[in-house]
């Protein structure tokens, strides 16, 4: 059973949206940042990055204040403005390859994630929990969406379509070419008929934003202590999601580059992998491989393609199946000695939507030694994984849409 609410959201102007609304800050190189915090006003970077204004870096409780400051002043200025009643807000996004992604932006219960109503498959870094979750707690809003999937549900789908049938309240298209779309969907039916749905669900899944989850659960928290009159319904007991069916999730692979060979010689590296593999040189053409179980490798200006041997690895779990996890306990572990595959520095990660030849370049060029290319996990795999209370390694899925911060903002 999903507690899924409407809420009442504060947007950017229907004129501004196209202007406030910005990827993920990480997502941004120097150079861009700094291009659209100088040549737009209105960006919502210029509230994640507040030291701008003064040139100078600031970090920590400094910052989160400023932040604070930065947003009360976007509200103040009439570029943010809340809406008068609680919302379901129908969101679709079209990526530049036309593909089209169909949800509903609300709040989701920390309840449910305690009590794994919102089940998880990735594990989540302390630390960073308690930063955001601290970073949260200051600035009193939550500005982008945790993505969800839910099973594709007739009903739900009937309303998004009719939804869309309006007028959209937002439509703007992004400089990487996605369009972007929003209606309100605000009927007393129609907002129950959309709570019963989630309602009869047994569980929704996170998709993307494990770490946002986990602090905003972390926040619930710290406030329901802090308030001797909790009754549960308080703003601070939801953080906001975006929920899509389980068919319009798109699933991408992370490939593996690795720095070095743990101390061997290629031939050394290439015999004690044919212990789990059978080993095929394709020569230059790029190769990426077509199934599970099944690894394409570039190293010193070949491609190789890797087949398990299945007698000696035994799949016992759902996790065990999984090829990140594979590559992982006969590979990156035991021959190139990576354990740790979050801290160590010898490995770093490039998301299967860029291509194969992604891999080549950046071992060419010399930075790594090696890559390793895989098919994408599916949705089956995650939910199993996530269903038998197991967490998959740290990038095993690179997962679409990437929703922009700043168009659809939840107070708390």
């Amino acid at each position: 059973m999903a507690h899924i609410i409407p809420f009442k959201a504060v947007r950017p102007t229907r004129d501004k949206v196209s202007l406030v609304a910005a990827r993920s800050y990480q997502s941004y190189t120097k150079e861009q940042r700094e291009a659209r915090l100088r040549d737009n006003p209105f960006s919502f970077l210029h509230i994640v990055n507040p030291g701008y204004k003064f040139d100078k870096e600031i970090s920590g409780q400094a910052r989160y204040s400023l932040v604070k400051n930065r947003y009360l002043e976007f509200k103040e200025e009439g570029i943010f403005v809340q809406d008068d009643a609680p919302c379901y807000y129908v969101y679709k996004i079209v990526n530049r390859e036309g593909r089209e992604f169909n949800g509903i932006i609300a709040a989701a219960s920390a309840l449910d994630y305690e009590n794994d109503a919102i089940k998880k498959h990735e594990d989540t870094i302390a630390y960073k929990e308690v930063v955001f979750k601290d970073y949260l707690k200051t600035v009193g809003f939550n500005a982008e969406p945790v993505l969800l999937t839910y099973p594709d549900n007739n009903v739900i789908e009937t309303i998004i379509k009719e939804a869309q049938e309006k007028r959209a309240e937002f439509e703007f298209t992004t400089t990487y070419r996605d369009t972007h779309y929003l209606w309100l969907v605000d009927t007393p039916k129609t907002i129950k008929s959309i709570q019963e749905e989630f309602k009869n669900m047994p569980a929704i899944y996170i998709a993307d934003g494990h770490h946002r989850s986990a602090s905003s659960y972390l926040l619930y928290k710290d406030l329901k202590d802090a308030n001797p009159d909790h009754q549960g319904d308080e703003d601070y007991n939801f953080f906001m999601s975006y929920l899509i069916p389980e068919s319009d999730l798109k699933i991408h692979e992370f490939n593996r580059l690795v720095k070095g060979l743990n101390g061997l010689s290629k031939e050394e590296f290439l015999i004690q992998l044919d212990t789990f593999y059978r080993i095929e040189n394709r020569g230059k053409t790029p190769y990426k491989p077509s199934k599970k179980n099944h690894f394409s490798m570039y190293l010193d200006g070949d491609f190789y393609s890797l087949y398990l041997r299945k007698t000696v690895y035994n799949i016992e779990t759902s996790l065990d199946g999984l090829d990140a996890q594979l590559l992982y306990k006969t590979i990156l572990q035991p021959i190139l000695g990576i354990d740790d595959l979050r801290n160590d520095i010898r490995i770093e990660y490039s998301n299967g939507k860029n291509d194969i030849v992604n891999i080549k370049s950046a071992v060419d060029s010399g930075e790594f030694t090696v890559g390793f290319g895989m098919v994408p996990a599916t949705i089956e795999q995650m939910k199993n994984i996530a269903d038998d209370g197991l967490k998959m390694p740290p990038k095993s899925t690179y997962i679409e849409p990437k929703l922009r911060s700043g168009v659809t903002i939840y107070e708390f």
